[in-house]
């Protein structure tokens, strides 16, 4: 009986031993027919001592370890010509100009010189060699990892251009080997280049403003030269610059074309545009070509193209925060300081700067506490520069200024016995008062520059356009509501907060909660709407960025 049964158990065991071998079989033909020349191709170039494309590469060592774990297996290429994945590859490295930065960075030049159809748009990649399929891989492995480094950390290392950026290097949790695998097993490149961008939406919403600037620029027509404007120019009066800003202001949609039979008269209907134009940009809408305004209308497609990017790449210097969480945005360039509540703006004042030779730094720290009625503790460098030559020329100007000297405990001293210029440990303070130097409230956030937000008594210089006029710190229009709502309590009626500013002793008010404020320098956004706005680069910051995010990576100093 069991000797009938064996040939049929034999049968059961090798039915399932010819499957594996045929699964084995199909595997073997399966993974030589991924093994395609190309990638022998591959593995010979990267084992070999060969330089090839990736000589000057920074992530040779990424590159090799990448298609070592892959068995040396091609990613953009299929039958010898680009794959969908290399195809979208490119169009993510020709489409890096939406995120301000310059496609060759990207080896698109090289690329471009592999097409078999070199004057075409669309590009082809069809009977290339051995070689060239080689490099075209590689190169646009290349690209991968550059153009996500830059969307993630920026080409341009913040510290090396601008030392008032005072923001902690941003610190990135994604690893480029790790999203080129991701990418390599099926995910989108698009995608996957999304996860490196800022997490705030002025980025998407500055990329948007962009390409728009692009299509812009492709009906551009104009000579973006005209007569130099000094001093200015009223509504009525004639000038030589006239003819060519009446064409701007037609450029940009803030005028219908309209005949005039004086071309050079700045009239009635061109001095309505202009003010459209203005107060869309920021300026005082008074109506007069002066020189900000001119200086503004002369900027081409091209130039605000270049002003949009320096200020991406400005986003992409930044560490990641919550945007949508309570916060404090000042933008110096704007010359604004914005309370924000989850990304939406809820209260708004202008302030004031400091000096192009004070700069206000560009940082973040948490604001804890408010000071009404305080002290102005003057800084020693004010003190050198500018209190004791006025004493020195008015015996009486401390006292005719309400201030006073402190030695190192904080205790009041007579200024006559003391040689401010030649004694050590003392300290010149304003005391609390309607003609202190910080007004009637300040707003702390403690931090190694020594700069916080104040209210002023010189409050008609808020209606200057340009306020870049302080130390340093940032004056602010409106203190009171601000103190309303950073207090954020019920017993904080607006009479208490006017008699906590205008009491005779400094009084200290810890908030509840710590409020990060933001304090940036951006030329260039755009809000949700879709409009882009522009403001004069008050600082002169823009122009050694643009030259770096221009210029070849190789030689400059990477974030």
């Amino acid at each position: 009986m069991g000797l009938h049964k064996m040939p049929f158990m034999n049968k059961k065991i090798i039915i399932p031993i010819a499957a594996v071998l045929l699964l084995a079989v199909g595997l073997f033909w399966f993974f030589n027919q991924r093994r395609s020349d190309l990638t022998d191709e591959l593995q010979q170039h990267l084992t070999s001592e060969k330089v090839g494309v990736l000589a000057e590469s920074d992530y040779s060592e990424s590159i090799h370890e990448f298609y070592t774990e892959r068995d040396y297996m091609e990613v953009w290429l299929f039958n010898g010509t680009l794959s969908n994945k290399g195809e979208e590859l490119l169009e993510q490295i020709e489409d890096s100009k939406y995120d301000g930065l310059q496609p060759s960075d990207y080896n698109l030049t090289k690329i471009y010189e592999l097409s078999s159809n070199k004057d075409k748009e669309n590009k082809k990649f069809r009977n290339l060699s051995s070689e060239e399929k080689v490099n075209l891989e590689l190169l646009l492995t290349d690209s991968f990892f550059n153009l996500a480094h830059d969307l993630d950390k920026g080409k341009v290392n913040p510290s090396s251009l601008d030392p008032n950026w005072k923001f902690e290097e941003k610190e990135t949790d994604l690893n480029y080997s790790d999203l080129i695998k991701e990418v390599a097993s099926g995910s989108s490149v698009k995608k996957t280049f999304e996860k490196l961008y800022p997490n705030s939406e002025l980025y998407a919403h500055g990329k948007d403003a962009i390409k728009e600037l692009y299509e812009i620029r492709e009906n551009d027509t104009l000579t973006w030269s005209f007569e130099p404007v000094e001093g200015a120019i009223k509504v009525g009066e004639k000038h030589a610059a006239i003819p060519e800003l009446r064409k701007r202001l037609v450029f940009w949609d803030f005028l219908k074309q309209y005949d005039t039979d004086e071309a050079t008269l700045f009239d009635s209907t061109m001095f309505s545009g202009l003010q459209k134009y203005q107060e869309s940009n920021g300026m005082n809408p008074d109506g007069v070509i002066g020189s900000l305004v001119a200086e503004s209308l002369n900027n081409s497609p091209q130039n605000l193209i270049d002003i949009a990017s320096i200020n991406m790449e400005r986003l992409r210097w930044m560490p990641k925060m919550d945007w949508n969480q309570e916060m404090v945005l000042v933008n110096i360039a704007n010359y604004q300081l914005d309370y924000m509540e989850k990304a939406d703006t809820a209260f708004t004042a202008k302030v004031i700067v400091g000096k192009e030779y004070n700069e206000s730094p560009t940082f973040t720290a948490p604001m804890s506490y408010i000071v009404f009625s305080p002290y102005w503790n003057i800084p020693e460098s004010i003190t050198n520069e500018e209190i004791i030559p006025s004493v020195q020329k008015n015996p009486n100007y401390l006292s005719q200024k309400n201030m006073e000297v402190v030695n190192g405990s904080g205790e009041v001293v007579k200024a006559s016995k003391i040689n401010l210029s030649k004694e050590e440990g003392y300290r010149v303070r304003q005391k609390p008062g309607g003609d202190n130097s910080l007004g009637l409230v300040k707003f702390m956030f403690p931090n190694e520059y020594n700069i916080y937000i104040h209210d002023t008594p010189a409050r008609s210089l808020f209606e200057k356009e340009t306020r870049a006029l302080s130390h340093g710190c940032i004056r602010i229009q409106n203190p009171e509501q601000f103190a309303k709502i950073l207090l954020h309590d019920k017993s904080w009626t607006d009479e208490k907060i006017k008699e906590a500013m205008n009491q005779e002793n400094e009084e200290v008010v810890e908030l509840d909660r710590k409020i990060p404020v933001v304090i940036l320098y951006m030329t260039f956004w755009a809000d949700k709407d879709g409009k882009a706005n522009f403001r004069s680069d008050v600082y002169d910051r823009d122009q050694g960025l643009l030259k770096a995010l221009r210029s070849d990576k190789s030689g400059l100093d990477k974030a």
